[in-house]
Protein backbone atom coordinates (compact mmCIF):
# COMPACT_ATOMS: atom_id res chain seq x y z
CA UNK A 1 0.00 0.00 0.00
CA UNK A 2 1.41 3.52 -1.02
CA UNK A 3 1.40 6.00 2.02
CA UNK A 4 -2.42 8.22 2.02
CA UNK A 5 -1.61 11.82 1.11
CA UNK A 6 -3.98 14.62 2.18
CA UNK A 7 -4.27 18.03 0.78
CA UNK A 8 -6.03 20.42 3.32
CA UNK A 9 -4.55 23.13 6.32
CA UNK A 10 -4.23 21.65 9.94
CA UNK A 11 -6.57 23.95 10.91
CA UNK A 12 -9.44 23.19 8.96
CA UNK A 13 -12.43 20.67 11.03
CA UNK A 14 -12.79 18.75 7.84
CA UNK A 15 -9.18 17.72 7.43
CA UNK A 16 -8.83 17.37 11.36
CA UNK A 17 -11.94 14.96 11.33
CA UNK A 18 -9.56 12.48 8.46
CA UNK A 19 -6.69 12.63 10.08
CA UNK A 20 -7.99 11.63 13.78
CA UNK A 21 -10.20 9.09 11.91
CA UNK A 22 -6.46 8.03 10.06
CA UNK A 23 -4.37 8.09 13.27
CA UNK A 24 -7.28 5.96 15.30
CA UNK A 25 -6.99 3.47 11.87
CA UNK A 26 -3.03 3.27 12.39
CA UNK A 27 -2.39 3.91 8.89
CA UNK A 28 0.22 6.39 7.62
CA UNK A 29 0.06 9.47 5.88
CA UNK A 30 1.59 12.72 4.48
CA UNK A 31 -0.22 16.11 4.15
CA UNK A 32 0.14 19.08 1.82
CA UNK A 33 -1.14 21.24 4.34
CA UNK A 34 -2.55 24.25 2.20
CA UNK A 35 -5.33 26.49 2.90
CA UNK A 36 -7.83 25.65 0.04
CA UNK A 37 -8.03 29.89 -1.34
CA UNK A 38 -4.33 28.80 -2.21
CA UNK A 39 -4.76 26.05 -4.13
CA UNK A 40 -3.38 25.98 -7.92
CA UNK A 41 -5.08 24.78 -10.73
CA UNK A 42 -3.81 21.02 -10.24
CA UNK A 43 -5.77 21.18 -6.65
CA UNK A 44 -8.90 22.72 -8.56
CA UNK A 45 -8.66 19.48 -11.12
CA UNK A 46 -8.92 17.42 -7.54
CA UNK A 47 -11.35 18.94 -6.21
CA UNK A 48 -13.77 21.04 -8.38
CA UNK A 49 -15.30 23.19 -5.81
CA UNK A 50 -11.89 23.71 -3.94
CA UNK A 51 -12.76 22.26 -0.61
CA UNK A 52 -10.68 20.47 1.76
CA UNK A 53 -9.62 17.38 2.25
CA UNK A 54 -8.39 15.75 -0.25
CA UNK A 55 -7.26 12.34 0.07
CA UNK A 56 -5.17 9.93 -2.47
CA UNK A 57 -3.86 6.51 -2.17
CA UNK A 58 -2.91 4.08 -4.47
CA UNK A 59 -6.22 3.05 -5.39
CA UNK A 60 -8.55 6.60 -5.67
CA UNK A 61 -8.71 10.48 -5.26
CA UNK A 62 -11.71 11.37 -2.75
CA UNK A 63 -12.79 14.91 -1.95
CA UNK A 64 -15.37 15.38 1.15
CA UNK A 65 -14.28 14.41 4.49
CA UNK A 66 -17.26 12.11 5.19
CA UNK A 67 -16.83 10.00 1.68
CA UNK A 68 -13.00 9.65 3.09
CA UNK A 69 -13.73 8.56 6.14
CA UNK A 70 -16.79 6.12 4.68
CA UNK A 71 -13.88 4.89 2.07
CA UNK A 72 -11.43 4.30 4.90
CA UNK A 73 -13.95 2.44 7.15
CA UNK A 74 -14.38 0.16 3.98
CA UNK A 75 -10.56 -0.72 3.08
CA UNK A 76 -9.43 -1.10 6.47
CA UNK A 77 -12.25 -2.33 8.82
CA UNK A 78 -10.44 -2.60 12.16
CA UNK A 79 -10.86 -0.54 14.42
CA UNK A 80 -14.38 -0.58 13.61
CA UNK A 81 -15.14 3.19 13.62
CA UNK A 82 -19.22 3.09 12.29
CA UNK A 83 -21.35 0.91 14.66
CA UNK A 84 -22.56 -2.51 12.93
CA UNK A 85 -26.21 -2.05 14.63
CA UNK A 86 -28.36 -0.63 11.88
CA UNK A 87 -30.14 2.29 13.82
CA UNK A 88 -26.76 3.32 16.16
CA UNK A 89 -24.74 3.48 12.46
CA UNK A 90 -27.78 5.93 11.43
CA UNK A 91 -27.33 7.74 14.39
CA UNK A 92 -24.15 8.67 14.52
CA UNK A 93 -24.23 9.19 10.61
CA UNK A 94 -26.79 11.91 11.02
CA UNK A 95 -24.47 13.42 13.91
CA UNK A 96 -22.00 13.63 12.40
CA UNK A 97 -23.72 14.88 9.39
CA UNK A 98 -25.23 17.51 12.18
CA UNK A 99 -21.67 18.61 12.88
CA UNK A 100 -20.49 18.88 9.09
CA UNK A 101 -23.59 20.94 8.58
CA UNK A 102 -25.20 22.73 10.79
CA UNK A 103 -22.59 23.05 13.35
CA UNK A 104 -20.03 23.83 10.15
CA UNK A 105 -22.10 27.18 9.61
CA UNK A 106 -22.12 28.33 13.08
CA UNK A 107 -18.56 27.56 14.45
CA UNK A 108 -16.40 27.99 11.48
CA UNK A 109 -18.46 30.10 9.01
CA UNK A 110 -20.18 32.64 11.63
CA UNK A 111 -17.18 32.59 14.34
CA UNK A 112 -13.65 31.20 12.96
CA UNK A 113 -14.48 32.37 9.67
CA UNK A 114 -14.92 35.68 10.90
CA UNK A 115 -12.00 35.80 13.69
CA UNK A 116 -9.59 34.32 11.43
CA UNK A 117 -10.01 33.44 8.33
CA UNK A 118 -11.18 36.72 7.30
CA UNK A 119 -8.73 38.89 8.67
CA UNK A 120 -5.39 37.06 8.03
CA UNK A 121 -6.24 35.61 4.53
CA UNK A 122 -8.65 38.46 3.11
CA UNK A 123 -7.38 41.29 5.34
CA UNK A 124 -11.22 41.90 6.00
CA UNK A 125 -12.12 43.01 9.80
CA UNK A 126 -14.45 40.75 11.49
CA UNK A 127 -17.80 41.49 11.00
CA UNK A 128 -19.08 42.04 15.02
CA UNK A 129 -22.29 41.51 14.16
CA UNK A 130 -22.14 38.15 12.60
CA UNK A 131 -20.08 37.06 16.05
CA UNK A 132 -22.70 38.19 18.27
CA UNK A 133 -25.64 36.95 16.72
CA UNK A 134 -23.84 33.50 16.63
CA UNK A 135 -22.73 34.20 20.26
CA UNK A 136 -26.33 34.70 21.04
CA UNK A 137 -28.60 32.70 19.18
CA UNK A 138 -27.21 30.17 16.95
CA UNK A 139 -24.49 28.87 19.41
CA UNK A 140 -26.96 27.98 21.83
CA UNK A 141 -29.38 26.59 19.68
CA UNK A 142 -27.07 23.99 18.64
CA UNK A 143 -25.93 23.03 22.24
CA UNK A 144 -29.18 22.87 23.51
CA UNK A 145 -29.65 20.42 20.95
CA UNK A 146 -26.29 18.32 21.55
CA UNK A 147 -27.40 18.46 25.22
CA UNK A 148 -30.18 16.24 24.37
CA UNK A 149 -28.37 13.81 22.73
CA UNK A 150 -24.64 13.33 24.69
CA UNK A 151 -23.83 11.15 27.40
CA UNK A 152 -23.26 11.75 30.63
CA UNK A 153 -20.04 9.69 30.24
CA UNK A 154 -18.29 8.13 27.50
CA UNK A 155 -19.24 8.77 23.67
CA UNK A 156 -22.29 8.50 22.00
CA UNK A 157 -22.51 4.67 21.41
CA UNK A 158 -20.22 3.52 23.79
CA UNK A 159 -17.47 3.05 21.77
CA UNK A 160 -15.70 5.60 19.90
CA UNK A 161 -17.28 6.67 16.79
CA UNK A 162 -17.21 9.09 13.50
CA UNK A 163 -19.80 10.94 15.17
CA UNK A 164 -17.42 11.96 18.25
CA UNK A 165 -14.65 12.26 15.58
CA UNK A 166 -16.99 15.08 13.80
CA UNK A 167 -18.31 16.75 16.80
CA UNK A 168 -14.50 16.83 18.50
CA UNK A 169 -13.57 18.74 15.15
CA UNK A 170 -15.79 20.98 14.88
CA UNK A 171 -15.09 22.07 18.82
CA UNK A 172 -11.49 22.31 18.32
CA UNK A 173 -12.12 25.68 16.02
CA UNK A 174 -14.41 26.49 18.67
CA UNK A 175 -11.90 26.83 21.37
CA UNK A 176 -9.25 28.19 18.80
CA UNK A 177 -11.66 30.89 18.59
CA UNK A 178 -11.67 31.54 22.03
CA UNK A 179 -15.01 30.45 22.73
CA UNK A 180 -16.08 27.27 25.45
CA UNK A 181 -18.70 25.76 26.40
CA UNK A 182 -20.45 26.88 29.80
CA UNK A 183 -20.34 24.15 32.29
CA UNK A 184 -23.36 25.92 33.79
CA UNK A 185 -25.77 25.99 31.36
CA UNK A 186 -24.52 22.92 28.99
CA UNK A 187 -22.63 20.48 31.67
CA UNK A 188 -23.09 17.44 29.59
CA UNK A 189 -21.78 19.07 26.46
CA UNK A 190 -18.92 20.83 28.13
CA UNK A 191 -17.62 17.56 29.71
CA UNK A 192 -17.74 16.09 26.19
CA UNK A 193 -16.21 18.47 24.52
CA UNK A 194 -12.84 18.33 27.17
CA UNK A 195 -13.85 14.05 26.61
CA UNK A 196 -13.26 14.20 23.24
CA UNK A 197 -10.26 17.04 22.52
CA UNK A 198 -8.09 15.00 25.48
CA UNK A 199 -7.56 11.92 23.20
CA UNK A 200 -4.47 10.94 21.91
CA UNK A 201 -5.10 12.07 17.97
CA UNK A 202 -6.88 15.49 18.73
CA UNK A 203 -4.03 16.08 20.97
CA UNK A 204 -0.78 15.25 18.74
CA UNK A 205 -2.90 16.82 16.11
CA UNK A 206 -2.73 20.61 18.66
CA UNK A 207 0.69 21.28 18.63
CA UNK A 208 0.56 21.39 14.86
CA UNK A 209 -2.70 23.42 14.60
CA UNK A 210 -0.60 25.93 17.14
CA UNK A 211 2.14 25.90 15.25
CA UNK A 212 0.07 26.95 12.02
CA UNK A 213 -1.88 29.75 14.08
CA UNK A 214 1.67 31.27 14.82
CA UNK A 215 2.96 31.12 11.69
CA UNK A 216 2.11 33.30 8.70
CA UNK A 217 0.58 31.53 5.63
CA UNK A 218 3.82 31.91 3.53
CA UNK A 219 6.58 29.96 6.24
CA UNK A 220 3.67 27.50 7.34
CA UNK A 221 5.18 24.38 5.39
CA UNK A 222 8.81 24.85 6.15
CA UNK A 223 7.84 25.39 10.32
CA UNK A 224 5.58 22.77 9.81
CA UNK A 225 7.99 20.24 8.34
CA UNK A 226 10.69 21.49 11.08
CA UNK A 227 8.27 20.46 14.04
CA UNK A 228 8.01 17.54 12.54
CA UNK A 229 4.92 17.11 10.81
CA UNK A 230 4.53 14.49 8.33
CA UNK A 231 5.08 17.09 4.95
CA UNK A 232 4.93 15.94 1.37
CA UNK A 233 7.48 16.56 -0.79
CA UNK A 234 5.42 18.67 -3.34
CA UNK A 235 2.71 21.15 -2.81
CA UNK A 236 -0.25 21.78 -4.33
CA UNK A 237 -0.25 25.62 -2.49
CA UNK A 238 0.33 28.71 -4.34
CA UNK A 239 1.25 32.76 -3.32
CA UNK A 240 -2.32 34.21 -5.07
CA UNK A 241 -5.22 33.16 -2.85
CA UNK A 242 -8.62 32.32 -4.85
CA UNK A 243 -12.36 32.35 -2.93
CA UNK A 244 -13.39 29.38 -3.01
CA UNK A 245 -15.40 26.51 -0.47
CA UNK A 246 -13.73 25.42 3.08
CA UNK A 247 -16.93 23.01 3.71
CA UNK A 248 -16.16 19.42 4.16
Amino acid sequence: MSRVRIIGSYLSPYVRKVLVFLDLKGIDYEIDPIVPFFGDDRFAKLSPIRRIPVLTDDRTTLCDSSVICQYLEDRYPKPMLYPSDLVARARVRWLEEFADSRMGDVFIWKLWNEVAINPYVWGKPTDKDVVDNALREDIPSVLDYLETELPSAGFLCGDLSIADIALGAIFRNAVMSRYSVDPTKWPLTAAYVARVLALEPFARLARFEDLSRRTPLPEQRAALKEGGAPITSETFGTATPKRGMMLA
